[in-house]
């Protein structure tokens, strides 16, 4: 199941894409789960399936604007470091752990909304394709083989970077924080709809050149021993999002740098899932 979150006729609601359609909720459901995070606290999951079963698709997507599938997470964990090739263009040495910083929800964009950044600040923003997971059974010291169950489902995301400022302390909240260019969605694809998680690809393109393409096997921290970890210094909730890292191929480490600039069109790809695109604009 593919849970998209936009707005329509000035109401920002919540349906479930078959193609390029969207099976619309009924009054009553949307009442009980306003939105997709109050579905993932309730455990609804089943009740959307229940209600669009044999439901046909009425609404096209041409005619919405899509939403970030959460645009109110509890928290927003990202990983940083977390593909072989990824460290390896960094010439950095391995970590006993995960490296983790957090973003705020006030980054979040949704697919074909704009990557808006001030130029005048920085000249040095560039992308970072990534998979996101969402929690949908919360819980401290879950144990990795555990781990996966706790999942509701994932997410294309896009890690926009600003690398100076990313640079400016040793750790890296300012360079992730900027508003506007943390790009998440299209949809919210349901755990139960991908088979094997560690087979999917990820394929990162800019002015639909590939810069980016890696396998999920190539991560260094594995999905179990993510959330394992995390769990072990604070209780996961319902509807936190997880972004599990970036594969090697960012702008930042090519010779010349290859930086973000007006009007050049990002997407994130990532088998089984779907694809995020959007364009810079400068603000």
């Amino acid at each position: 199941m593919k849970l998209v979150a936009y707005e329509y006729n000035g109401q920002a609601v919540y349906g479930v894409l078959s193609g390029q359609q969207i099976i619309e909720l009924d009054a009553s459901l949307l009442a009980r789960y306003p939105d997709i995070r109050a579905v993932l606290d309730a455990q609804a999951l089943p009740d959307v399936a229940a209600a669009v079963a044999g439901k046909a698709a009425t609404l096209s997507l041409s005619d919405v604007q899509l939403l970030p599938p959460l645009s109110n997470p509890r928290k927003i964990f990202c990983v940083g470091l977390n593909y072989k090739s990824h460290v390896a263009e960094t010439k950095r040495p391995d970590a006993p752990y995960p490296a983790i910083f957090l973003r705020f929800a006030d980054t979040l964009i949704a697919d074909g909304a704009p990557l808006c950044f001030p130029f005048s600040k920085s000249h040095m923003f560039d992308y970072e394709g990534e998979l996101a997971l969402v929690i949908g059974k919360g819980g401290s010291d879950i144990a990795e083989a555990d781990a996966l169950s706790h999942i509701a489902g994932y997410a294309c995301f896009n890690d926009g970077t600003v690398r100076d400022w990313q640079r400016h302390t040793h750790q890296w909240t300012p360079g992730k924080n900027f508003a506007h260019t943390g790009a998440f969605g299209p949809a919210l694809v349901t755990a139960d709809d991908i088979a094997d998680i560690t087979r999917v690809e990820l394929t990162t393109r800019l002015n639909g050149e590939v810069v980016q393409q890696a396998p999920l096997s190539d991560l260094i921290f594995s999905l179990p021993v993510i959330i394992a970890y995390l769990s072990r210094f604070t209780t996961l909730s319902p509807g936190d999002i997880i972004a599990t890292g970036t594969p090697g191929g960012v702008g930042d480490r090519r010779e010349p740098p290859l930086y973000l600039k007006q009007g050049d069109v990002v997407e994130v790809e990532i088998t089984e899932i779907g694809k995020l695109r959007n364009v810079v604009e400068a603000i």
